[in-house]
């Protein structure tokens, strides 16, 4: 095979077919889910003996709300669905933040969930809970699978494929490049913070827990879940091709993913939140930004075609 056929394979093919790079992916894939379940269940521990305090809660949710809100405003409708235009500072901003929520670097996490969307619950999805390379998945299987499993079973989405506009912007590639640094960051600004509050090291400590670790764990499950739980467990409002829900119970932790029916049915919208009573803290930043000069060309459905689309368009229950 000459080199320029090579060349000519890999824009074309949606995985990479190399083995090397699939063990290092996979390795990867187990320091992100391992190194916060260890530092979750150390905090957790050490709950016994100094119980926790409201610096604790504080850095918990404050580093939560920035790094997963970066994450479903940043990673998730803009970078991969372009939903709307932003400032390169603000791209800059939405993809070092993201970056700090430990889910993978941006231009990865983009291609892999554009490679969600064009197959998703079909054979190709990376991380259906109902089917993987042809095979079947059963209850139980199909939940890991579509939840954790996929990491170390999928092939390797080629972003070249998937992502060939972010891979020609050199500061989103720069950022992603040094995605090990943002992580370390992302826990040294709690561990910090902690230990100037308190003045102590074991401030510093469980600020590096509970703001570092915990917040990550937790925010990586929530995230995840809309994967797995969302394709499996919830409403459908809309009758998409696939077997997404609006899951009510994970739109807080997702700050908005929980409406997935929604976004299936519209995936360049900026807003999931399609109903006046559908909490939707993303939706609401994105409009925000909007507002502020520093977002534009929101895109959002109109009501006309959210109604024409609807399963029953005189259905107005909540979902659960």
């Amino acid at each position: 095979m000459t080199t320029q056929t090579v060349k000519v394979w890999r824009k074309k093919s949606k995985t990479i077919e190399n083995q090397s790079l699939q063990n290092l992916q996979r390795r990867f894939a187990l320091g992100t889910v391992l190194v916060p379940t260890i530092g979750f269940v150390a905090a957790i521990a050490l709950l016994w003996f100094t119980g926790i305090s409201s610096v604790e809660i504080g850095l918990f949710l404050g580093m939560y709300i920035i790094t997963v809100g970066a994450t479903e405003v940043g990673f998730h409708r803009h970078f991969a669905h372009r939903s709307f235009e932003a400032k390169p500072a603000v791209r800059a901003i939405l993809a070092i933040l993201g970056s700090m929520a430990g889910q993978g670097p941006v231009i990865y996490w983009a291609a892999t969930h554009r490679h969600h969307h064009q197959h998703s619950d079909l054979p190709e999805d990376p991380h259906s809970p109902y089917i993987h390379e042809g095979k079947q998945l059963g209850w139980w299987h199909g939940l890991w699978h579509s939840h954790i499993g996929w990491f170390f079973s999928s092939k390797m989405t080629n972003a070249v494929f998937f992502a060939k506009d972010l891979i020609q912007d050199p500061l989103i590639v720069k950022i992603s490049q040094l995605y090990l640094v943002w992580i370390i960051i992302g826990l040294a600004i709690p561990a910090v913070l902690g230990g100037v509050i308190t003045w102590t090291w074991m401030g510093a400590l469980k600020g590096l827990l509970w703001g570092g670790f915990v917040r990550m764990f937790v925010g990586q499950h929530a995230t995840w879940s809309i994967g797995s739980v969302a394709h499996i467990w919830g409403n459908r409002a809309f009758d998409t091709r696939e077997h997404s829900r609006n899951n009510f119970l994970l739109t807080i932790p997702t700050l908005g993913g929980g409406w997935h029916n929604n976004h299936h049915a519209f995936p360049n919208s900026a807003i999931a939140g399609l109903e006046w009573w559908q909490i939707d803290p993303t939706g609401w930043a994105i409009q925000a930004l909007e507002k502020l000069g520093l977002a534009w060309d929101v895109k959002r459905p109109t009501q006309r075609l959210i109604n024409a689309r609807k399963k029953n368009p005189s259905e107005s229950s909540v979902d659960l």
